[in-house]
């Protein structure tokens, strides 16, 4: 067992920054549907902060993700420009797919998303065919694919990890275990006691760790990451974490244990961590308070830069279906 990786104070700024993007980016997103700006289904990953906001200070802009539909924090924390996104949420022809694939199919090369996909599990095989590509090519990079507790159960996974294992792929499978399938409590659809467990059945290392604490998933991440990039093959990481909000927008989360949610509101990681910034001399509140600032302003500009864009044309109905002058 290595010593663990603790992140300077640059990169501890860093971290909360994106944090912080990924928390007012939420509330905003509710916000504007609420008041029928914009319609779109949305699945708010608020409370699952910290997970791809630690995982991405330890990636370049040149490695790969592969999320799902709960992945806006996945995307933002990755580095997808604000106008891009929202104007795709928006369904406006400047968005990162010209306004045709919404919320729930995001991709953005030029930051490392590769897919956003609707299909649950399906990130893992997406991400071992882009990991065995670098592999080939033996270009360094590595590639992160986030998925649910709920997708642990499927084929696709232990597929993907027992190809990941044989090729020893440089790919980090991230399970951001949220103890929710849908509207399915982890405990009465998984037999494991805990997912990271199935990783030895792959010859992988597989850890379990707080997903709300940003120093453990700095850690965990800057090890799986550095020993993929290494050539030393895959990790499988389980970060656990709660969903503040029922699956998707409007679900009023009747089957939630409200004290089990209040619970992990109270310890909000957002909050917690700007404290802990500031009490410990990284940061100053002036200085995250303009930064959060900024985060506003940039999300107003992005918003109405959304609402103020054209709608895809009826041409945009045949084009991206197949490659321009194919017979």
């Amino acid at each position: 067992m290595t010593d663990k990786a603790v992140p300077d104070a640059a990169t501890q700024r860093d971290i909360y920054r994106r944090m912080a993007l990924i928390k007012a980016n939420d509330e905003r997103s509710r916000k504007v549907i609420h008041a029928g700006r914009v319609v779109m289904p949305y699945y708010s990953p608020r409370g699952q902060e910290v997970i791809p906001s630690a995982i991405s200070v330890n990636l370049t802009d040149d490695d790969y993700i592969c999320t799902i539909y709960r992945g806006t924090h996945d995307m933002l924390a990755k580095g997808v420009p604000l106008r891009d996104l929202w104007a795709e949420l928006a369904g406006r022809v400047t968005g990162t797919c010209k306004g045709k694939g919404g919320p729930m199919h995001i991709t953005h090369p030029k930051s490392g998303v590769m897919v956003t996909t609707g299909i649950v599990g399906s990130s893992m095989p997406i991400a071992n065919g882009l990991a065995w590509g670098s592999q080939l090519k033996g270009d360094g990079r590595v590639t992160v694919a986030y998925f649910g507790d709920g997708a642990s159960n499927i084929g696709a996974f232990h597929e993907s990890l027992n190809m990941a294992s044989v090729w020893k792929l440089p790919v980090i499978f991230v399970c951001q275990n949220n103890e929710w399938g849908e509207h399915t409590s982890y405990e009465k659809a998984t037999s494991a006691r805990q997912i990271a467990d199935r990783a030895h059945g792959y010859s992988m290392p597989g850890v379990r760790v707080d997903g709300n604490d940003p120093f453990a998933m700095y850690a965990a991440a800057k090890e799986a990451i550095d020993r993929a990039r290494a050539g030393g093959g895959p990790t499988l990481i389980e970060a656990m974490t709660y969903r503040f909000h029922g699956h998707v927008l409007g679900d009023a989360d009747a089957y939630m244990d409200k004290a089990r949610k209040q619970a992990a509101i109270d310890a909000d990681p957002v909050p917690r961590f700007r404290t802990l910034l500031i009490d410990t001399g990284v940061a100053t509140e002036a200085e995250l308070a303009a930064m959060e600032a900024e985060i506003e302003a940039a999300l107003d500009d992005a918003i109405e830069y959304a609402l103020a864009s054209a709608w895809p044309g009826v041409e945009e109905l045949s084009r991206d279906v197949f490659a321009q002058g194919a017979v």
